[in-house]
């Protein structure tokens, strides 16, 4: 499909989405949330996502103006609407993929931009970008998962302290946190997040696909469940051909060539 708020470039096993909006720093409309969606519905064969930010900014959040509804101030409801039609299923489909997301954050990942940078897999932000949950400055919460997120990357306290006192925590900080896998120079974020991206889709897909959802399954569940989960994963994953071009190639002392199947 055409898109109008975000650019798709495929090279090989890998999709790049660019969040397309410079003039507004990325700032997100209901269009562009549906557009995330669909991209992510339409992989096809794509083996890893990378999504950046055109221009200065990776996202500053929900475009409240563009939703064509007033202000959230000014109507509760659409806020309400646009969230749980548009906003929560791109969010939603993000942290679902079968495949490992990069977000390279080169600028300010604030509000609904903040849970969609740490819906990646993989952090990566310049050292000039920042985290912001400004919500309270304006008598609302944190939405677009962000809540969920930000509890289990960084714990109780420092989400607390990122909501409620609306800082902003900038790319070293970030990473000292855990909240982020790494800070780099600013210059160098795009070629290092690709490279990134690139070494993840020459992987072995299948595994990543049963690891992510191993891992959400730990966050959530008990011990009996993850023990379960792991050996279903171990199973479909030692089924695929990867598993046994990574066994052939263990025994040939050579380097595995994944296929993604």
């Amino acid at each position: 499909m055409s898109y109008e708020t975000i650019i798709v470039e495929k090279d090989g096993p890998l999709t790049t989405i660019t969040l397309n909006r410079p003039d507004r720093l990325n700032a997100m409309p209901p269009q562009m949330a549906d557009e995330i969606g669909a991209a992510f519905y339409d992989l096809g064969d794509s083996r890893a996502v990378l999504i950046t930010g055109a221009g200065k900014g990776f996202c500053s959040g929900a475009d409240l103006a563009a939703r064509g509804e007033g202000s959230a101030l000014q109507n509760k409801g659409g806020s309400h609407r646009a969230l749980q039609n548009h906003y929560n299923p791109a969010i939603n489909q993000v942290l679902r993929a079968d495949v490992p997301v990069i977000c390279a954050v080169n600028g300010p990942a604030a509000g609904v931009g903040c849970s969609l940078a740490l819906a990646g897999d993989f952090v990566l932000a310049g050292k000039s970008a920042y985290f912001l949950q400004a919500f309270v400055n304006i008598g609302l919460v944190p939405d677009g998962g962000s809540t969920w997120l930000l509890s289990r990357a960084i714990g109780r306290a420092r989400a607390t302290r990122m909501m409620m006192l609306g800082e902003k925590i900038g790319a070293e900080q970030a990473e000292d946190w855990g909240l982020i896998y790494k800070a780099v120079d600013d210059d160098a974020l795009l070629a290092e997040a690709k490279a990134l991206a690139q070494k993840l889709a020459n992987g072995p897909t299948v595994a990543y696909a049963t690891m992510k959802r191993n891992i959400a399954t730990a966050l959530d569940g008990d011990l009996t469940q993850v023990l379960l989960a792991e050996a279903e994963g171990q199973r479909t994953a030692g089924a695929s051909k990867d598993a046994t071009e990574g066994g052939m190639a263990f025994l040939q002392k050579r380097k595995p060539e994944f296929k993604g199947e």
